[in-house]
């Protein structure tokens, strides 16, 4: 099954500082036919503007990994991690037992960035904060984040989940395969546009438009112009 969720059907909230779109069900956005995906429960696309920021607010039991397209995000935690996570780089915080922090866009120009929230396979973890920059190189999508020993091994950030999140450019005309054996994925550009090819089934998805994949072998995305991407990939219950 591909479904593709358009930018313009995204939920969304605005105030002064803040310009979010919620491809799951999220806050007061409630669609029962967009609650996550497995394992993945939250895919927000933040565009915060200069000086904004998330006040110190709690969490627990949810691997939270935030990935900065434009500018950069500003985070203080209570275990006292501080850091300045810059266009092209990712943060994981683990919430575990309990982690209270704070996000601000310090920068003089707008920032924008994918929060992407997925449950952990077990409760009661040690809450934890890391960031870290990952390679440019086009014509691949590199493993930023994930719970396979392997990815770790070659030096993606740890999540405690069997999912992984991907991204990278491709350039105009590149095809990127992957096999999914009947797991899930969830796909956004950040600009550009591509096709994604899967079950005999073709879709065209835009800069910021969503697809979910799910009882697929496997996904192939072609690059119909320079496309940066994410995605996500997850392990589905049986």
């Amino acid at each position: 099954m591909l479904d593709l969720r358009p930018f313009n059907s995204l939920g969304r909230f605005e105030i002064d500082w803040l310009s979010a779109r919620y491809h799951f069900s999220f806050a007061n956005y409630h669609d029962g036919s967009r609650m996550g995906l497995g394992p993945l429960r939250v895919w927000n696309d933040d565009t915060v503007r200069a000086g904004g920021g998330f006040d110190p607010h709690p969490h627990r039991d949810m691997e939270i990994i935030t990935y900065v397209r434009n500018g950069a995000i500003t985070h203080r935690d209570n275990l006292g991690s501080h850091g300045r996570v810059p266009k092209g780089s990712i943060q994981v915080m683990s919430a575990g037992t309990g982690i209270v922090h704070s996000e601000f866009n310090l920068d003089p120009d707008d920032m924008t960035l994918f929060q992407i929230w997925i449950h952990p396979n077990r409760r009661g973890l040690t809450p934890r904060w890391e960031m870290r920059d990952f390679p440019t190189d086009p014509g691949t999508l590199h493993t930023l984040a994930s719970g396979r020993e392997a990815d770790i091994a070659a030096g993606a950030i740890p999540i405690a989940q069997d999912a992984a999140v991907l991204g990278g450019v491709l350039p105009k005309g590149t095809a990127w395969v992957t096999p999914l054996h009947g797991r899930g994925a969830y796909l956004v550009p950040t600009y550009g546009s591509l096709t994604a090819e899967a079950g005999g089934k073709t879709v065209t998805v835009n800069a910021r438009d969503g697809l979910l994949v799910q009882g697929e072998a496997g996904l192939t995305l072609t690059a119909l112009e320079e496309t940066e991407v994410t995605l996500v990939d997850v392990a589905l219950p049986e």
